[in-house]
């Protein structure tokens, strides 16, 4: 019973991110576990259309964000080779149903953390990092209601991911103070967000160990090479119609993207 009731969620989240046509709480799913369960049959099938899975993006990570999608912690999502695009990229605002602009520090893993019996720490995490970059990731309103649409339905639909905007990348520095990191959001050359490093879950670092301990759980572990995206450090910010973003983290860089 549960393994249909999966394929079919996982046959609407497939059909609703592929045709733009907003999703709704998807009966039968109850627990974000069962929504990752549901994650991983669709990303299977959307990777047919979209590419492999070469990132993860943890959503929820600012607790300000997990009252405004209500959940309880943060969710994870996966993303799609064919979304990942250079800082400068021009993307047509009618690839998307309601696109917002996220201001975000992602990582690139030079190791494995692999799915297995023991916990991982911080220490263990920090020293997976190759690389770290600023990043924008453009998530997607495909909900009739995001505030109602429920925690495991975001699980099984990516946690809204649409498309992520790296910068250049650069070699991790254990020593760089994260958590106090500034960044800000300006659309159209005009600044509208700030935010520090803290708003990811208190320090990026333990955004990155929220998501291995996660994944090992659930038993997929990360692959070296894989990109997380750690969460926003500002709030989103809709883009109701063409635009041009940038965003700025300090000692990491800036990165745009218009959509048009």
């Amino acid at each position: 019973m549960q393994a249909t009731i999966f394929a079919e969620a996982a046959a609407t989240v497939i059909r609703h991110r592929l045709t733009l046509t907003p999703l709704d709480r998807i009966p039968g799913l109850t627990a974000l576990d069962q929504g990752y369960a549901v994650q991983a049959i669709a990303n299977r099938a959307l990777a047919k259309a979209l590419g492999p899975v070469v990132g993860l993006k943890i959503g929820g990570t600012a607790e300000n964000t997990r009252r405004l999608i209500a959940v309880d912690e943060p969710v994870l999502g996966e993303v799609f080779a064919s979304t990942v695009h250079k800082s400068g990229a021009r993307l047509p605002h009618a690839a998307f149903r309601r696109p917002g602009i996220e201001t975000e520090i992602a990582v690139r893993l030079g190791r494995d953390l692999p799915a297995r019996p023991q916990p991982y720490t911080r220490d263990e995490v920090t020293a997976a990092i190759a690389t770290i970059v600023a990043a924008i990731e453009i998530v997607d309103d495909r909900y009739l209601d995001f505030k109602t649409v429920g925690g495991p339905s975001l699980a099984a639909d990516n946690v809204y991911n649409a498309a992520s905007i790296l910068g250049v990348e650069r070699p991790f520095d254990p020593a760089l103070p994260l958590e106090r990191l500034a960044a800000r959001t300006l659309v159209d050359g005009r600044e509208v967000a700030t935010g520090t490093g803290a708003a990811l879950l208190g320090h990026p670092l333990d955004a990155l160990l929220f998501a291995a301990e996660k994944r090992r759980k659930l038993g997929t572990g990360l692959e070296a090479g894989t990109f997380l995206s750690l969460g926003t450090m500002t709030m989103p910010q809709w883009a109701e119609g063409p635009a041009a973003f940038r965003i700025e983290v300090e000692a990491l860089g800036a990165v745009e993207v218009a959509l048009v």
